[in-house]
């Protein structure tokens, strides 16, 4: 079964603006005889934290990489702002404002902290004397501080722990100033004060006007997040809706426990 926003009062979230921000449409992803994504569709609406669930193997990450432009849909749609921006490569997306962030972490090993998040934010600057001449420095010192870095300006990232890793990877996307982010994996390895500590950024963050997707297997610590769930499995949709009406899907059940609750 799968559960319709609609049918539910739940076709925006109470904390969104109601104005779809994303809209993917019957997206296909085939690799040679392999079908990652199979004709899936869904909504974002503006600041809304969306969530993105599924088991190992279910097509999360292939979906990301083809609303990003990692890899071009083999058909469909991909709609941002109302604008089709099916196959933009991702420097396109950023320029129009979407980020992401991976879980492998990708920073630059020699330089440190402020300067990881000062080059993502230059890129966009690249032209300007303020992205010359250190107005990004001091941007990206508050960018640093804002994810929780402060204390960690100068280090470089091989220093950091676990979970300043995960910040900067955040830091190093937040920096090109995206309406749209997809998060890949934040809570992953994290202890329940970390997560709970990530958790008020993504609040914080959404109040000041941004839109999330954001794909974890820590369950409960993304149920607690969001304001609605989509779930996917073998590339296509099962499921939509409310964390509370998500967990008690049976179809939902079945592939990720078996059939037990989640």
């Amino acid at each position: 079964m799968t559960v319709n926003a609609s049918e539910t009062g739940t076709e925006a979230s109470t904390h969104s603006t109601g104005e779809i921000a994303l809209e993917v449409d019957s997206l296909v992803k085939q690799f040679g005889g392999l079908t990652a994504v199979e004709d899936l569709s869904f909504e974002v609406y503006n600041q809304e934290i969306l969530g993105f669930i599924g088991p190992n193997g279910a097509g999360k990450s292939t979906t990301f990489n083809c609303i990003f432009g990692t890899y071009k849909p083999t058909s469909g749609a991909v709609t941002f702002n109302d604008e089709d921006v099916t196959g933009l490569a991702p420097y396109r997306m950023v320029r129009k404002g979407m980020a992401r962030t991976f879980q492998t972490f990708r920073p630059l090993p020699d330089r440190d902290v402020v300067s990881n998040v000062s080059l993502s934010m230059a890129s966009n600057k690249l032209f300007t004397l303020s992205g010359l001449f250190g107005g990004t420095q001091e941007e990206a010192i508050e960018v640093c501080r804002r994810v929780g870095l402060g204390d960690d300006l100068y280090k470089t990232p091989d220093e950091l722990p676990h979970a300043g890793m995960i910040r900067l990877e955040l830091a190093r996307a937040i920096a090109t100033d995206p309406e749209l982010l997809l998060v890949d994996e934040p809570f992953a390895g994290l202890s329940d004060n970390e997560i709970e500590s990530l958790s008020e950024l993504f609040q914080d963050l959404r109040e000041e006007g941004m839109t999330f997707i954001v794909v974890d297997h820590n369950m409960r610590g993304l149920l607690d997040l969001i304001d609605r769930a989509i779930v996917i499995n073998f590339g296509s949709l099962i499921a939509e809706g409310l964390p509370s009406e998500i967990t008690q899907d049976e179809t939902v059940q079945e592939a990720y426990l078996g059939g037990e609750e989640i």
